[in-house]
């Protein structure tokens, strides 16, 4: 499906630090967006997603992670609290930004358009649990949804033509 790369890029997000920004500082990447929780079964999964990173960061691609508590209560610190689990257990490089809604009435925006754009399993739009991947190509093209059980390895092999 075709995305308005104007529209993600001028969504307006803000990074851990509390610096309000938008997606316009990431143009002409590919992203990976992941909402992400720090008590998960799938908390694991920073580390291939920084491994992710780290191997195809230069071919562009970035990995944007969006702490969301709405599954379980599974990310319950603070954004400063999930940088430090962040840095000290993962040793995460790739932005990081404040705790989010993904769905309900208070879903971030960039939530809802990536949802409608693409929807998941039998075109239910909700998030169904911590680290839901999107993949945006360059050309702002939303390619896939992926799965919480998806793993970075598994993303990978999907990605790897679009970098």
């Amino acid at each position: 499906m075709s995305v308005d790369m104007t529209h993600i890029l001028s969504q307006s997000v803000t990074r851990s630090n509390g610096t309000v920004t938008t997606l316009q500082e990431f143009a002409g990447k590919s992203l990976l967006i992941v909402n992400t929780a720090s008590q998960c079964g799938y908390t694991p999964q920073y580390q291939g997603l920084e491994a992710l990173y780290q191997k195809y960061r230069d071919r562009g691609l970035v990995i944007l992670g969006f702490p969301c508590n709405q599954f379980g209560g599974q990310e319950p610190g603070t954004n400063e609290e999930i940088v430090e689990f962040c840095t000290i257990n993962y040793k995460i490089s790739f932005p990081l930004f404040s705790k989010i809604d993904v769905n309900g009435e208070r879903a971030h925006p960039l939530y809802q358009y990536l949802t409608d754009n693409a929807p998941g399993l039998l075109g239910t739009k909700k998030i169904k649990w911590n680290f839901t991947k999107f993949f945006v190509s360059k050309d702002g093209t939303v390619i896939r949804r992926f799965a919480p059980q998806d793993t970075p390895e598994k993303v990978e092999k999907i990605i790897l033509p679009y970098l």
